[in-house]
């Protein structure tokens, strides 16, 4: 008997997934609330696949456990809380949705870069506080600058920071990046610039953050790189809360290094109270915008993303290869 361990939000599962071409001698274990390893081995430790949230940690000790597991497909397309090395050790595949919200959270940046930029927040509240008027004056001479007029630059050149360009090139924007590799054809096709990473800080009006965890890139946004930017300059994160050194960009709006963050993601996550960007001094509320991790959460991807999930579960059941390995098997 083939068993699924589903280790994300039942209520998603229902919504966007298509169960029809499910065997109907499959069980599926709804495991959302199961919160130990203890516990998701003692409710599916015989179970042969594991459908997890992108968030959600797939421990050494869960692997090691579940002698039929065969594959373990993230939700989205994070999977650094699977331990991928234990897996690939006992040949377990482990799959991720790469690529497959990619226009979501292209567009989900550009709302962050105009929202700062139009001092959405700022002015909403103006407005509804009978200030309409006096907001629109002060507006007009503090300056509000086009997207066209703003040289951006991508730090990372994968699928998404690739859409989030085509998506800028419309409204005229300057355009540059940095990656550990050249991207010529990226670089030909949308007349993007390389430039080493200080260059990058220190040269555009926009840093839009497109990069995966890794030891590498994990507090890559710190102290040295935020007093290279620009006292305009604004920084957007829809990638992970892990690249970015949260006191380190607290200190930089505080004093006035920077402008203003759009953040789509903090860390960790759940965010708490006592985050520090949660905590900013009241006059600089306004330099700072949040959105809840929503950037890649439409529902074309979710329906496209559980697709591809259940796809390679049943390709893995009859014996074939999945596709977006992330393990090196």
């Amino acid at each position: 008997m083939t068993k699924v361990l589903i280790l994300t939000s039942t209520k998603r599962v229902e919504k966007f997934s298509d169960l029809s071409g499910i065997p109907k001698d499959w069980v599926l274990i709804f495991g959302e609330n199961l919160n130990t390893d203890d516990a998701v081995l003692q409710a599916a430790g015989d179970a042969d696949f594991i459908f997890a949230d992108a968030v959600r940690e797939i421990s050494k000790t869960v692997i090691d456990n579940m002698s039929n597991l065969k594959l373990i497909h993230s939700e989205g397309v994070g999977y650094n809380k699977i331990d991928s090395q234990s897996a690939k050790e006992k040949n377990i595949y482990v799959c991720n949705n790469t690529a497959a919200n990619s226009g979501a959270v292209a567009e989900q940046t550009i709302l962050l870069m105009l929202s700062l930029q139009r001092r959405l927040l700022e002015g909403d509240q103006l407005v509804r506080s009978g200030r309409q008027i006096q907001a629109k004056g002060s507006f007009i001479l503090d300056g509000i600058a086009e997207l066209g007029s703003c040289h951006v630059g991508l730090v990372g050149m994968g699928s998404i920071a690739i859409e989030t360009a085509k998506r800028l090139k419309p409204f005229g924007s300057q355009l540059s990046y940095f990656n550990r590799s050249r991207k010529n054809d990226a670089e030909n096709e949308l007349g993007l610039c390389y430039l080493p990473l200080e260059e990058l800080c220190k040269q555009c009006d926009i840093i839009s953050l497109h990069l995966p965890v890794t030891p590498e890139t994990t507090g890559l946004i710190n102290a040295k790189l935020l007093s290279l930017m620009k006292p305009s300059a604004l920084l957007i994160n829809t990638a992970r809360g892990e690249l970015v050194v949260q006191n380190d960009l607290v200190a930089a709006l505080s004093a006035g290094q920077i402008a203003g963050a759009g953040l789509d993601t903090l860390y960790p996550e759940p965010v708490m109270p006592d985050n520090p960007l949660l905590n900013l001094p009241e006059n600089c509320h306004y330099k700072l915008l949040f959105s809840p991790h929503i950037g890649g959460t439409t529902k074309q991807a979710f329906e496209k993303m559980h697709k591809t999930v259940w796809s390679n579960i049943l390709a893995v059941s009859n014996g074939e290869r999945p596709i977006n390995i992330v393990n090196g098997l």
